[in-house]
């Protein structure tokens, strides 16, 4: 489906592609791996012909069908299920020729669309939408009612109801909650063509792709099966390269001891140039060295407080004079407890972090709350308002007011952030740099609770594991809201589940709930999924 050839890139005062070379099997589901930065992204720009090679080719079969999902879809007053439908391009064209067909051609036209299966498609698009968070009542609203985190979801959709060819996805699971990349993960595995999906989702990784693609020193290795093989197999091939590595020097300097003995004695003088020409043969055995990714400092508070940080009776919160969001809560949350929010966007997640976090109150009931807790809150609201202008140490000192230069540079340096990316603007740094910095900074003054909302969007998988084990190390309580299925299960030992108008305890599993939404979205959607389309030859 997808072959590249030599591809060699250069742009921004760089090269991200070096003569790489792979091929994509038909029906490949292929998970883009590597740093953040490196060129995963601009590989995707090269695919569609956003970008041209400066040598090597890309080759996709005449007449292929590519889509992807880089930008929300407009803001029309197209409904949202007619802008779903429109994406099937083969049917909106069908049935607008039968407007205008003569009839002699009219029962071509009819036998193409059973052909397709046509009368099935809105059953299709309602599946997908319902998969992906959106209502019955929402299919018919026009798109302009739907803010931009949901304008993402509807292109995503659209690309999932027009099954091209070759689909696209960068990062897809960013502008998901955990119940869409639940679905999402299910829903790509039986993808009927091919899918390159940019994803620093170990679970979704492991579960619904068939290789890996990995994407470094301007290199493409392509690896069969899911993360965990090909991070099994990578660690392997490293071992090996380095024993062949060890074992070489070992006869370099074996080569060059016998080189510097007897080159000058004239009845060894021809053994020493054997020898000479073979140590010029042998070839460097390249041991590829991954940049070390700078851990979290999750520092854990000094003094534990007496338990519960937090008790709620019977408590109801929302915003001013209005209906409540959440009500009935009976909750209590100890000093090292670790909770898993879940619960689909707009069931109130939010709001209870806002909540937990003291910047809102109770509308009713009661809340015992320690008085001397020290909350940590991150979410993503944070990056958006960060100012673009700003610097991290300009941050750095508004955070560390009495501390020295030195000591504020070297903080920063802790976080990962070192001393050619401190005067930097935000807007010049990238999403994981920036998500870094704040995450390292609500947790700065080690406090008692840390509730973090997504905390993972912009990190790559090192990143995440690198989060992963500072918040295995920390220890406060913990409330986590995230998509990341595998950071929750790492993290959470209890889940919480914020449903029909309240949170309360989830008895099961990780598993026991991805059954639960996958149930879900199928009892909401109209129909049942067909298992694929038939497609002109």
């Amino acid at each position: 489906m997808l072959q590249i050839e030599k591809l060699t890139f250069n742009a921004w005062g760089r090269r991200f592609f070096d003569e790489a070379s792979v091929a994509l099997p038909p029906g490949a589901k292929v998970g883009l791996v590597g740093r953040n930065g490196i060129g995963k992204s601009t590989l995707f720009r090269l695919i569609l012909g956003d970008h041209v090679p400066d040598s090597g080719e890309i080759q996709i079969p005449k007449g292929a069908r590519i889509a992807s999902v880089d930008q929300e879809h407009p803001a029309t007053p197209v409904s949202l299920l007619d802008t779903i439908l429109a994406a099937d391009v083969e049917r909106d064209a069908l049935n607008a020729a039968l407007e205008t067909a003569a009839p002699e051609r009219m029962g071509e036209i009819y036998a193409r669309l059973i052909e397709i299966d046509a009368d099935r498609a809105p059953a299709r698009a309602g599946e997908i939408l319902a998969g992906l968070g959106f209502s019955t009542a929402d299919l018919a609203r026009p798109m302009a009612d739907f803010s931009g985190g949901w304008r993402m979801r509807v292109a995503l959709a659209a690309a999932l109801f027009a099954e091209p060819d070759l689909l696209l996805l960068d990062e897809p699971t960013n502008y998901l909650d955990l119940e869409g990349a639940l679905w999402l993960e299910a829903r790509l595995r039986k993808y009927p063509n091919s899918a390159l999906i940019i994803s620093h989702d170990r679970e979704l990784l492991n579960n619904s792709v068939d290789a890996i693609l990995h994407l470094s020193e301007q290199k493409l290795d392509l690896y069969t099966g899911g993360y965990d093989a090909f991070e099994a197999r990578r660690a392997e091939r490293a071992r090996l390269l380095a024993a062949t590595r060890s074992k070489q020097e070992a006869e370099r300097a074996h080569l060059q001891g016998f080189i510097d003995r007897f080159r000058a004695k004239a009845s060894k003088a021809a053994q020493a140039q054997s020898r000479m020409k073979r140590l010029a043969k042998l070839e460097p055995v390249a041991v590829t060295l991954e940049a070390q990714v700078a851990p979290f400092h999750l520092p854990s508070p000094a003094r534990p407080l007496a338990p519960p940080l937090m008790q709620l009776d019977d408590a109801a919160i929302g915003y001013g004079d209005g209906a409540a969001v959440l009500e009935g809560l009976n909750l209590t949350l100890d000093v090292d407890d670790r909770i898993g929010l879940l619960g689909v966007n707009g069931a109130g997640k939010s709001t209870f972090a806002k909540m937990a976090a003291g910047a809102l109150g109770l509308q009713a009931g009661r809340m015992t709350r320690e008085a001397r807790v020290q909350v940590g809150w991150f979410h993503q609201h944070q990056i958006e308002a960060l100012d673009p202008a700003d610097t991290p140490l300009a941050i750095i000192r508004r955070a560390m007011p009495e501390a020295g230069e030195s000591a504020r540079r070297a903080r920063l340096a802790q976080f990962g952030l070192g001393f050619d990316k401190q005067e930097t603007t935000v807007a010049d740094l990238s999403g994981g740099e920036r998500a870094r910095l704040l995450l390292n900074l609500v947790a700065m003054r080690a406090p008692h609770l840390l509730i973090l909302d997504e905390p993972t969007n912009h990190l790559d998988i090192d990143s995440r594991r690198a989060l992963l084990d500072a918040l295995n190390r920390y220890e406060g309580a913990v409330i986590l809201i995230t998509h990341d299925r595998s950071l929750m299960e790492m993290v959470a030992d209890r889940l919480w589940l914020a449903a029909d108008g309240t949170v309360t305890p989830f008895s099961g599993d990780m598993d026991a709930y991805a059954r639960y939404v996958l149930d879900r979205a199928r009892t909401r959607a109209p129909g049942q999924t067909r298992k694929g389309r038939k497609r002109a030859a």
